[in-house]
């Protein structure tokens, strides 16, 4: 299993049942730094090429789930569970999933949500595999980005996913891709206090 990161944004809004929806996008396009090469190596990034999950997420028969933490222990909504709505653009990934009260009195839903008004969980980090060399030619490639010797620049290795079996999307602490918005808004915070989510913009730039 792989884990990327986002440049998405989450919006959560309590729902007349009771229940959160939680909204998000997952942007395609979007180069990711996931290693500088430190002093001698080369620079490694990844692309998640336009429509690159659509196998999966175009057939509703097949399960993809929202988690805490990439842990299949930590589910907040599945499409099998009629929780998760998600589709695919040329643009982005989109979804909507419902919190519902029995989830939210869950404690590690309790603490997600706790970390999300403290800044801790700023952003979205897919779950996926590459399908096999059988399956699908050349469902990633690699390639060079442009180096300035004049800076000293080494050439970076370039990783483009053309191709990629999307099983989740998961809160996270810290996303692989650099720009990461998170959005709370009209929250109402649970009589005990424990769902204490600012109503207001934050983001936060790795």
């Amino acid at each position: 299993m792989l884990w990327g990161g986002s440049n998405g944004g989450l919006e959560l809004r309590r729902q007349g049942d009771g229940g959160v929806r939680l909204s998000g996008r997952f942007s395609y396009g979007v180069r990711a730094v996931l290693s500088d090469g430190g002093k001698t190596g080369r620079p490694r990034k990844e692309e998640i090429a336009a429509n690159a999950f659509s196998y999966r997420i175009n057939d509703p028969k097949e399960d993809i789930h929202l988690l805490v933490g990439h842990s299949y222990d930590k589910p907040l909504a599945s499409r099998g569970a009629g929780t998760f709505d998600i589709r695919d653009t040329p643009e982005a990934v989109i979804f909507d999933a419902t919190i519902t009260p029995e989830m939210q009195r869950v404690s590690y839903v309790q603490d997600a949500l706790a970390g999300l008004a403290a800044g801790l969980i700023i952003g979205l980090s897919p779950g996926f595999r590459i399908p096999p060399e059988r399956a699908v030619k050349n469902a990633e490639t690699v390639s060079d980005e442009g180096s300035d010797p004049a800076n000293g620049m080494h050439n970076a290795i370039i990783r483009t996913i053309w191709h990629a079996l999307l099983y989740e999307f998961s809160l996270v602490t810290r996303p692989a891709y650099p720009e990461t918005q998170v959005e709370a808004r009209n929250w109402n915070p649970s009589p005990d206090g424990r769902d204490n989510l600012v109503s207001h913009l934050n983001r936060w730039r790795l």
